[in-house]
Protein backbone atom coordinates (compact mmCIF):
# COMPACT_ATOMS: atom_id res chain seq x y z
CA UNK A 1 0.00 0.00 0.00
CA UNK A 2 1.10 3.81 -0.55
CA UNK A 3 0.98 3.99 2.83
CA UNK A 4 3.69 1.76 3.79
CA UNK A 5 6.41 3.35 1.48
CA UNK A 6 9.32 5.00 3.11
CA UNK A 7 10.25 8.27 2.93
CA UNK A 8 11.95 9.56 -0.11
CA UNK A 9 14.53 11.28 2.65
CA UNK A 10 14.74 7.70 4.17
CA UNK A 11 15.67 6.23 0.35
CA UNK A 12 18.24 8.48 -0.14
CA UNK A 13 20.01 7.91 3.37
CA UNK A 14 19.64 4.22 2.69
CA UNK A 15 20.70 4.33 -0.95
CA UNK A 16 24.38 7.07 0.12
CA UNK A 17 25.36 5.08 3.19
CA UNK A 18 24.98 1.92 0.83
CA UNK A 19 27.12 3.39 -2.05
CA UNK A 20 29.36 5.13 0.85
CA UNK A 21 30.30 1.59 2.19
CA UNK A 22 30.94 0.07 -1.09
CA UNK A 23 31.56 1.69 -3.92
CA UNK A 24 35.55 2.63 -3.83
CA UNK A 25 35.12 4.86 -6.44
CA UNK A 26 33.19 7.49 -5.15
CA UNK A 27 34.47 7.72 -1.76
CA UNK A 28 38.02 8.07 -2.70
CA UNK A 29 36.76 10.77 -5.27
CA UNK A 30 35.18 12.72 -2.21
CA UNK A 31 38.44 12.04 0.11
CA UNK A 32 40.10 14.00 -2.35
CA UNK A 33 38.36 17.21 -1.21
CA UNK A 34 39.74 16.35 2.50
CA UNK A 35 42.41 17.95 4.16
CA UNK A 36 44.95 15.29 5.35
CA UNK A 37 44.78 15.73 9.08
CA UNK A 38 41.46 14.70 8.97
CA UNK A 39 41.84 12.37 6.12
CA UNK A 40 43.95 10.56 8.74
CA UNK A 41 41.06 10.57 11.20
CA UNK A 42 38.45 9.25 8.26
CA UNK A 43 40.70 6.41 7.92
CA UNK A 44 40.04 4.68 10.87
CA UNK A 45 36.18 4.48 9.73
CA UNK A 46 36.24 1.50 8.48
CA UNK A 47 38.52 -0.79 5.60
CA UNK A 48 37.41 0.70 2.96
CA UNK A 49 37.58 4.28 3.74
CA UNK A 50 41.17 3.62 5.37
CA UNK A 51 42.19 2.25 2.05
CA UNK A 52 40.74 4.79 0.06
CA UNK A 53 42.21 7.60 2.24
CA UNK A 54 46.13 5.65 1.68
CA UNK A 55 45.46 6.19 -2.35
CA UNK A 56 44.37 9.74 -2.00
CA UNK A 57 47.24 10.43 0.52
CA UNK A 58 49.48 8.38 -2.28
CA UNK A 59 48.52 11.67 -5.10
CA UNK A 60 49.51 13.83 -2.56
CA UNK A 61 53.16 14.81 -3.78
CA UNK A 62 53.34 18.29 -4.07
CA UNK A 63 55.07 20.59 -1.91
CA UNK A 64 53.64 23.79 0.05
CA UNK A 65 54.33 26.38 2.52
CA UNK A 66 52.50 28.26 4.93
CA UNK A 67 54.10 32.10 5.32
CA UNK A 68 53.39 34.71 7.90
CA UNK A 69 54.34 38.30 8.49
CA UNK A 70 53.43 41.47 11.28
CA UNK A 71 53.31 41.72 14.70
CA UNK A 72 52.04 38.90 16.46
CA UNK A 73 49.44 39.74 19.92
CA UNK A 74 50.82 36.46 21.58
CA UNK A 75 54.57 35.87 22.78
CA UNK A 76 55.55 33.20 20.32
CA UNK A 77 56.87 33.99 16.57
CA UNK A 78 54.37 34.94 13.96
CA UNK A 79 54.85 31.87 11.97
CA UNK A 80 54.28 29.59 14.98
CA UNK A 81 50.45 31.16 14.89
CA UNK A 82 50.09 30.60 11.78
CA UNK A 83 50.87 26.98 11.64
CA UNK A 84 48.65 26.46 14.61
CA UNK A 85 46.06 27.18 12.51
CA UNK A 86 46.87 26.33 9.07
CA UNK A 87 48.20 22.73 9.03
CA UNK A 88 45.07 21.72 9.80
CA UNK A 89 43.83 22.72 6.12
CA UNK A 90 46.83 21.13 4.30
CA UNK A 91 46.58 18.69 1.54
CA UNK A 92 49.64 16.61 2.06
CA UNK A 93 51.31 14.51 4.99
CA UNK A 94 54.88 16.47 5.54
CA UNK A 95 58.03 14.02 5.34
CA UNK A 96 61.26 17.07 5.49
CA UNK A 97 59.88 20.74 6.62
CA UNK A 98 62.14 23.93 6.45
CA UNK A 99 61.68 26.86 8.54
CA UNK A 100 63.21 29.81 8.10
CA UNK A 101 62.40 32.99 10.42
CA UNK A 102 63.67 35.78 11.63
CA UNK A 103 64.47 36.93 15.07
CA UNK A 104 62.12 38.51 16.55
CA UNK A 105 60.17 36.87 19.28
CA UNK A 106 62.19 33.66 18.32
CA UNK A 107 63.98 33.23 21.38
CA UNK A 108 67.06 31.16 22.21
CA UNK A 109 69.53 28.95 20.74
CA UNK A 110 68.45 25.31 20.35
CA UNK A 111 71.07 23.61 18.28
CA UNK A 112 72.21 21.72 21.90
CA UNK A 113 70.88 19.54 24.39
CA UNK A 114 69.51 21.52 27.34
CA UNK A 115 68.82 20.80 31.17
CA UNK A 116 65.30 19.64 32.26
CA UNK A 117 63.65 23.04 32.33
CA UNK A 118 60.16 23.62 34.25
CA UNK A 119 56.41 23.31 32.39
CA UNK A 120 56.32 26.91 31.57
CA UNK A 121 59.65 27.22 29.77
CA UNK A 122 58.50 23.86 27.56
CA UNK A 123 55.39 25.56 26.28
CA UNK A 124 57.65 28.99 25.21
CA UNK A 125 59.95 26.96 23.78
CA UNK A 126 59.78 27.20 19.98
CA UNK A 127 61.03 24.23 19.25
CA UNK A 128 58.79 22.11 21.59
CA UNK A 129 55.97 23.87 19.95
CA UNK A 130 56.88 22.75 16.17
CA UNK A 131 57.31 19.13 17.80
CA UNK A 132 53.74 19.32 19.08
CA UNK A 133 52.97 20.69 15.45
CA UNK A 134 54.25 18.16 13.24
CA UNK A 135 54.15 14.39 12.66
CA UNK A 136 57.06 12.81 14.58
CA UNK A 137 57.85 10.82 11.39
CA UNK A 138 58.57 14.52 9.73
CA UNK A 139 62.09 15.48 9.59
CA UNK A 140 62.81 19.46 10.51
CA UNK A 141 65.27 21.90 10.26
CA UNK A 142 64.93 25.78 10.83
CA UNK A 143 67.23 28.70 10.27
CA UNK A 144 67.13 32.14 11.98
CA UNK A 145 68.41 35.00 9.80
CA UNK A 146 68.13 38.82 9.62
CA UNK A 147 65.56 39.17 7.00
CA UNK A 148 62.83 36.81 5.14
CA UNK A 149 61.74 36.51 1.94
CA UNK A 150 57.60 35.33 1.51
CA UNK A 151 55.47 34.16 -0.53
CA UNK A 152 51.91 34.77 0.55
CA UNK A 153 50.78 30.97 1.90
CA UNK A 154 49.59 28.71 -0.79
CA UNK A 155 49.04 31.65 -3.58
CA UNK A 156 51.97 30.84 -6.19
CA UNK A 157 50.93 33.98 -8.00
CA UNK A 158 51.00 36.56 -5.28
CA UNK A 159 53.58 39.22 -4.59
CA UNK A 160 56.69 37.93 -3.07
CA UNK A 161 57.77 40.43 -0.02
CA UNK A 162 60.98 41.40 1.23
CA UNK A 163 60.73 41.89 4.60
CA UNK A 164 64.09 43.25 6.09
CA UNK A 165 62.54 44.25 9.05
CA UNK A 166 59.86 42.80 10.70
CA UNK A 167 58.62 39.83 11.89
CA UNK A 168 58.38 36.86 9.75
CA UNK A 169 59.10 33.24 8.70
CA UNK A 170 57.84 30.32 6.40
CA UNK A 171 57.90 26.81 6.75
CA UNK A 172 57.97 24.85 3.51
CA UNK A 173 56.90 21.24 3.51
CA UNK A 174 57.60 18.09 1.51
CA UNK A 175 55.48 15.44 1.39
CA UNK A 176 57.01 11.50 0.22
CA UNK A 177 57.40 11.87 -3.34
CA UNK A 178 58.07 9.55 -6.18
CA UNK A 179 61.61 9.86 -7.55
CA UNK A 180 62.93 12.54 -5.57
CA UNK A 181 64.66 11.86 -2.36
CA UNK A 182 65.67 14.45 0.14
CA UNK A 183 68.09 13.95 3.22
CA UNK A 184 68.58 16.44 6.19
CA UNK A 185 72.03 16.77 7.38
CA UNK A 186 73.36 19.20 10.67
CA UNK A 187 77.48 18.93 10.48
CA UNK A 188 79.58 20.61 13.09
CA UNK A 189 83.64 20.39 13.79
CA UNK A 190 83.03 16.83 15.82
CA UNK A 191 80.90 15.06 12.93
CA UNK A 192 81.58 16.08 9.70
CA UNK A 193 83.66 12.95 7.94
CA UNK A 194 83.26 11.35 4.47
CA UNK A 195 80.99 9.08 6.09
CA UNK A 196 78.96 11.77 7.40
CA UNK A 197 78.72 13.46 4.16
CA UNK A 198 77.97 10.37 2.37
CA UNK A 199 75.44 9.56 4.46
CA UNK A 200 73.15 12.93 4.19
CA UNK A 201 74.04 12.23 -0.16
CA UNK A 202 76.87 14.82 -0.30
CA UNK A 203 79.73 12.62 -2.05
CA UNK A 204 79.04 9.31 -3.76
CA UNK A 205 75.70 10.61 -4.76
CA UNK A 206 75.29 9.98 -8.71
CA UNK A 207 71.85 11.58 -8.02
CA UNK A 208 72.38 14.50 -6.40
CA UNK A 209 70.70 17.39 -8.05
CA UNK A 210 70.95 20.06 -5.04
CA UNK A 211 71.87 21.37 -2.20
CA UNK A 212 70.78 23.87 0.57
CA UNK A 213 73.02 24.55 2.84
CA UNK A 214 73.36 27.31 5.39
CA UNK A 215 76.19 27.84 7.82
CA UNK A 216 76.39 29.44 10.96
CA UNK A 217 79.42 31.18 13.03
CA UNK A 218 81.99 29.97 10.55
CA UNK A 219 83.66 33.60 11.06
CA UNK A 220 85.13 31.71 14.27
CA UNK A 221 88.62 30.29 13.71
CA UNK A 222 88.31 26.90 11.98
CA UNK A 223 85.13 28.09 10.41
CA UNK A 224 86.43 28.65 7.14
CA UNK A 225 88.23 25.54 6.92
CA UNK A 226 85.23 23.91 7.75
CA UNK A 227 83.29 25.36 5.36
CA UNK A 228 85.84 24.87 2.46
CA UNK A 229 86.16 21.06 3.18
CA UNK A 230 82.28 20.77 2.67
CA UNK A 231 81.67 22.33 -0.09
CA UNK A 232 85.25 21.45 -2.05
CA UNK A 233 83.47 18.13 -3.56
CA UNK A 234 80.16 20.12 -4.28
CA UNK A 235 82.22 22.72 -6.28
CA UNK A 236 83.64 20.10 -8.78
CA UNK A 237 80.24 18.77 -9.39
CA UNK A 238 77.32 19.13 -11.81
CA UNK A 239 75.17 20.19 -8.56
CA UNK A 240 73.77 23.26 -7.57
CA UNK A 241 74.66 24.71 -4.14
CA UNK A 242 72.83 27.50 -2.99
CA UNK A 243 72.22 29.08 0.66
CA UNK A 244 74.01 31.35 2.79
CA UNK A 245 75.59 31.89 6.66
CA UNK A 246 72.67 32.41 9.05
CA UNK A 247 72.56 33.57 12.85
CA UNK A 248 71.24 30.36 13.92
CA UNK A 249 69.75 26.81 13.30
CA UNK A 250 67.05 25.08 15.00
CA UNK A 251 65.84 20.99 14.71
CA UNK A 252 63.28 18.98 16.45
CA UNK A 253 65.53 15.78 15.68
CA UNK A 254 68.83 15.05 16.73
CA UNK A 255 71.17 17.73 18.13
CA UNK A 256 74.51 18.43 17.09
CA UNK A 257 76.83 21.04 18.62
CA UNK A 258 78.88 22.30 21.65
CA UNK A 259 77.72 25.26 22.75
CA UNK A 260 79.54 28.01 20.35
CA UNK A 261 80.92 25.51 17.86
CA UNK A 262 79.99 26.39 14.26
CA UNK A 263 78.52 24.39 11.37
CA UNK A 264 76.22 23.62 8.57
CA UNK A 265 72.44 22.43 8.12
CA UNK A 266 70.51 22.19 5.23
CA UNK A 267 68.51 19.51 2.63
CA UNK A 268 69.89 17.36 -0.48
CA UNK A 269 67.84 16.61 -3.11
CA UNK A 270 68.44 13.33 -5.61
CA UNK A 271 66.83 12.20 -8.13
CA UNK A 272 66.67 12.23 -12.09
CA UNK A 273 63.38 14.67 -11.93
CA UNK A 274 65.37 17.15 -10.26
CA UNK A 275 66.24 20.08 -12.33
CA UNK A 276 67.81 23.46 -11.17
CA UNK A 277 68.94 26.96 -12.00
CA UNK A 278 70.62 29.53 -10.02
CA UNK A 279 71.95 33.24 -11.42
CA UNK A 280 73.87 35.91 -8.78
CA UNK A 281 73.13 39.30 -8.60
CA UNK A 282 76.47 41.04 -7.87
CA UNK A 283 77.58 43.84 -5.42
CA UNK A 284 77.45 45.63 -8.61
CA UNK A 285 73.82 44.99 -9.85
CA UNK A 286 72.00 48.61 -8.35
CA UNK A 287 68.83 49.41 -10.46
CA UNK A 288 65.63 47.34 -11.30
CA UNK A 289 66.64 47.21 -14.74
CA UNK A 290 70.06 45.92 -13.90
CA UNK A 291 68.21 43.22 -11.42
CA UNK A 292 65.72 41.83 -13.72
CA UNK A 293 68.19 41.34 -16.79
CA UNK A 294 70.28 39.43 -14.41
CA UNK A 295 67.00 37.39 -13.54
CA UNK A 296 66.42 36.65 -16.78
CA UNK A 297 68.97 35.02 -17.49
CA UNK A 298 67.19 32.15 -15.19
CA UNK A 299 64.85 32.11 -18.09
CA UNK A 300 67.29 30.26 -20.23
CA UNK A 301 66.95 27.10 -18.21
CA UNK A 302 63.51 26.03 -19.34
CA UNK A 303 62.15 25.09 -16.23
CA UNK A 304 58.40 24.50 -16.08
CA UNK A 305 56.65 26.84 -13.43
CA UNK A 306 54.56 24.02 -12.18
CA UNK A 307 56.18 22.58 -9.22
CA UNK A 308 58.96 24.22 -8.95
CA UNK A 309 60.33 26.98 -5.79
CA UNK A 310 61.94 30.14 -6.12
CA UNK A 311 64.46 30.50 -4.09
CA UNK A 312 66.24 33.93 -2.81
CA UNK A 313 69.56 34.38 -0.78
CA UNK A 314 70.16 37.48 -0.14
CA UNK A 315 72.65 39.91 1.53
CA UNK A 316 71.43 41.76 4.73
CA UNK A 317 73.24 44.44 3.30
CA UNK A 318 71.43 44.74 -0.24
CA UNK A 319 67.63 44.94 -0.52
CA UNK A 320 66.99 48.48 -0.24
CA UNK A 321 70.46 49.66 0.46
CA UNK A 322 71.61 48.72 -3.22
CA UNK A 323 68.62 50.47 -4.98
CA UNK A 324 68.35 54.14 -4.28
CA UNK A 325 66.15 52.70 -1.02
CA UNK A 326 63.38 51.42 -2.96
CA UNK A 327 62.00 48.21 -1.69
CA UNK A 328 61.13 44.68 -2.86
CA UNK A 329 63.45 45.60 -5.76
CA UNK A 330 64.39 42.15 -6.55
CA UNK A 331 61.59 40.03 -5.50
CA UNK A 332 59.72 42.31 -7.96
CA UNK A 333 61.76 41.37 -10.61
CA UNK A 334 61.48 37.67 -10.07
CA UNK A 335 57.57 37.88 -9.97
CA UNK A 336 57.69 39.99 -13.58
CA UNK A 337 59.50 36.81 -15.05
CA UNK A 338 58.37 33.96 -13.32
CA UNK A 339 54.60 34.66 -12.57
CA UNK A 340 53.61 31.80 -11.19
CA UNK A 341 56.41 30.35 -8.77
CA UNK A 342 56.66 30.64 -4.95
CA UNK A 343 59.99 32.50 -3.63
CA UNK A 344 61.39 31.67 -0.33
CA UNK A 345 64.19 32.91 1.13
CA UNK A 346 65.70 35.09 3.24
CA UNK A 347 68.81 37.87 4.25
CA UNK A 348 72.14 36.63 5.68
CA UNK A 349 75.36 37.37 6.32
CA UNK A 350 77.24 35.68 3.35
CA UNK A 351 75.71 34.22 0.46
CA UNK A 352 76.51 30.62 -1.40
CA UNK A 353 76.05 30.12 -5.09
CA UNK A 354 76.79 30.66 -8.74
CA UNK A 355 75.89 31.10 -12.10
CA UNK A 356 74.96 27.90 -13.10
CA UNK A 357 72.21 26.80 -16.08
CA UNK A 358 70.82 23.92 -16.86
CA UNK A 359 72.12 22.46 -20.30
CA UNK A 360 70.15 19.91 -22.11
CA UNK A 361 72.94 17.30 -21.19
CA UNK A 362 73.15 18.59 -17.58
CA UNK A 363 76.74 20.06 -18.25
CA UNK A 364 77.91 22.64 -15.96
CA UNK A 365 80.52 25.04 -15.33
CA UNK A 366 82.75 24.00 -12.54
CA UNK A 367 84.01 27.03 -9.92
CA UNK A 368 86.02 26.66 -6.90
CA UNK A 369 84.81 26.76 -3.38
CA UNK A 370 85.55 30.52 -3.29
CA UNK A 371 83.80 31.06 -6.32
CA UNK A 372 80.76 29.40 -4.06
CA UNK A 373 81.02 31.63 -1.36
CA UNK A 374 79.76 35.52 -1.74
CA UNK A 375 79.04 38.44 0.24
CA UNK A 376 76.88 41.60 -0.75
CA UNK A 377 75.05 39.69 -3.43
CA UNK A 378 71.59 38.02 -4.01
CA UNK A 379 71.77 33.94 -5.32
CA UNK A 380 68.36 34.07 -6.85
CA UNK A 381 67.07 30.01 -8.15
CA UNK A 382 65.11 27.58 -8.97
CA UNK A 383 64.11 24.47 -8.24
CA UNK A 384 61.99 21.65 -10.16
CA UNK A 385 60.46 18.86 -8.64
CA UNK A 386 59.15 17.04 -11.56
Amino acid sequence: MEGDAAPPNILWESKAGYVLSNVAEVVERILTFVPTKNLLRIASVCRLWRNCARRVLKTRQRFTWLSASGSSIYEEHVLLRTMTQDLENIYLLPQTALLMVNHENFRGSVRHKKARRCEDEVDSDPVEKLRRLLPSSCKVIGVVAPGIVVTPSGLPSSPPQEHEDGEAGFSLLFPAMDGVTIRLFHFCKKNLSETTMEEAGLINNPDLKVVLMFDYDTHKPGGGRFLNKLLKPLSQSNIFVIGGQVEDVFSINKPCCSPGSFGAVGLTFSGSKIQGASVLVDEGVNSPKAAEATIQRLKAANIPERNTLGFMFACVGRGHNSYNNQHNVEADAFRKIFSNIPLLGFFGNGEIGCDRIVKENYTLSETDTDGLQHSFTTVMSLVHFG
